[in-house]
């Protein structure tokens, strides 16, 4: 039976177009109680964040989550680094994938699971260069078009 994740909070597409995804992760994150409550606001942004390993840990850099409004004066930095928690074997999995091959880490959705906790789909990927966002562009667009004929033709 396949889990059913929650609606994002923050979709990375930006990401789903820059890079060619090999590989998800899901990884739980290490948040402040405004930083949480800012997420159930909507309040993220995902577009420049990225991931490093650092001293045998992940963390995700770069990802914006807008102060609490209603928060007093010790909120939370809108960018600092947050720790993504992950099993010690994918660790070590990725770490590996990042150094011998090349590839980069990028999250690519921030949601809540079932049990309200805040979970991060992390991607390995490796960059596109611009011939390839092109073809890319054309399959998607071929594709649209193949679908449209075929629901002309039944229709």
């Amino acid at each position: 039976m396949t889990e059913k994740k929650a609606p994002p909070i923050v979709d990375n597409r930006r990401a789903r177009h820059e890079y060619s995804i090999i590989e998800t992760f899901e990884a739980g994150i290490v948040l402040q109680g405004t930083e949480v409550k800012s997420l159930r606001a909507g309040r993220a942004n995902l577009s420049d964040a990225y991931a490093r390993i650092l001293s045998g840990e992940v963390f995700i850099l770069g990802m914006h989550i807008s102060p609490y409004e209603q928060g007093s004066y010790n909120n939370h930095d809108p960018l600092r680094n947050r720790k993504l928690l992950l099993n010690s074997r994918e660790i070590m999995k990725l770490r590996s994938r990042i150094e011998r091959e090349g590839y980069t880490l990028v999250p690519l959705k921030v949601y809540f699971n079932e049990r309200g906790r805040v979970k991060v789909d992390l991607a390995v990927c490796k960059g596109k260069q611009l011939h390839d966002k092109r073809e890319s562009i054309r399959e998607r667009e071929s594709k649209r078009e193949l679908d449209r004929m075929k629901k002309h033709k039944t229709g």
